[in-house]
């Protein structure tokens, strides 16, 4: 009897291994998104994540926050010596359906967001990440918007406060905004879920509003202006956070990194600043000889005092 042909996820696994095996991808280089598998080998996202699941279980690729998919580091067998498909077994880490749980499968799908971002979460994805039935995770989670509000939740409650809070309103709201800035650093994605004026009613959120509320209680604030002053905050960390995924999906969809955009901007940089039309912001570009750097950590800090000090006005004023 003619053995059956190995699925499609199988097949695009090998495929990749192959070119780990022969030194075409190299260690800690990155190996196509899903995306790109799914444009490549013409399968569903779905296909494409199982077959990064299988490569990642097997060893051979490990996913890295705000990076991607890459190669791993070699000195496993798997790395080092590429089996025949016929000799290989299915991932020895897929879960069974019975020891799937809630917390396993919003972390999978966590792990999906870190690595490829938000859109390619989906409920099959998380099956496919699991080793599991595409149907399983309806069991523990109704839908993928439920399951993208449990992924926030469990995002937002990853870092805490201390029970003695530092002295003085001020050192608390820094402590609040690098705390939400170092979440949304971690997790890209955070900040493409929910919007300002349909605020995420999260419990490990609201952690996080009452840190900031009660740091400037006391001071004679009318509540009006409590809410205000935290909105205002909290948008404002949240305003820059939402670069960070949309830098990762610009490079996913182009092709290129910050720096090689730029630099195909170059002749329209070219004209900008040969115009009359512009002459502060021609002075100030000459200005810089390596072009100007736009790092958003510095940007968060830089902004974070002028905020901070606009506050301490109103403060003052009550």
């Amino acid at each position: 009897m003619a053995s059956q042909p190995d699925p499609p996820f199988r097949r695009i696994a090998d495929e990749i291994a192959r070119r780990i095996a022969e030194g075409a991808l190299a260690p800690g280089e990155r190996v196509p998104s899903t995306r790109q598998i799914a444009r490549e080998w013409g399968v569903a996202l779905a296909t494409a994540t199982k077959a990064l699941t299988t490569l990642r279980l097997e060893g051979l690729v490990e996913a890295r926050p705000r990076i991607g998919t890459v190669v791993a580091a070699r000195g496993s067998a798997a790395v080092v010596e590429h089996h025949a498909p016929s000799t290989r077994r299915p991932p020895a880490m897929a879960l069974s359906d019975h020891e799937l749980s809630r917390d396993r499968i919003v972390h999978a799908a966590m792990d999906i967001a870190d690595a490829e971002g938000l859109s390619a979460v989906s409920m099959r994805s998380v099956a496919a990440r699991l080793g599991v039935a595409a149907m399983s995770p309806y069991r523990y989670v109704n839908s993928k918007d439920d399951m993208v509000l449990l992924m926030a939740d469990a995002a937002f409650g990853e870092e805490t406060y201390p029970v003695e809070p530092p002295e003085g309103w001020r050192a608390r709201l820094e402590l609040g905004a690098r705390t939400l800035w170092r979440i949304h650093r971690r997790h890209p994605w955070l900040a493409q879920v929910g919007s300002l004026t349909r605020p995420l009613l999260l419990p490990a959120l609201m952690v996080h509003a009452e840190w900031a509320l009660a740091a400037i209680d006391g001071h004679g604030l009318d509540p009006e202006t409590m809410l205000d002053l935290h909105v205002l905050l909290y948008s404002y960390i949240h305003g820059i956070a939402v670069h960070l995924e949309r830098e990762a999906q610009a490079e996913a969809t182009t092709g290129l990194s910050e720096d090689q955009w730029m630099d195909h901007q170059a002749p329209a940089f070219a004209a900008i600043t040969a115009a009359t039309r512009y002459p502060v912001f021609t002075r100030i570009a000459s200005s810089f000889k390596n072009g100007y750097d736009l790092d958003l950590d510095t940007l968060f800090e830089f902004g974070l005092k002028p905020l901070l000090d606009g506050i301490a006005l109103i403060i003052e004023a009550a």
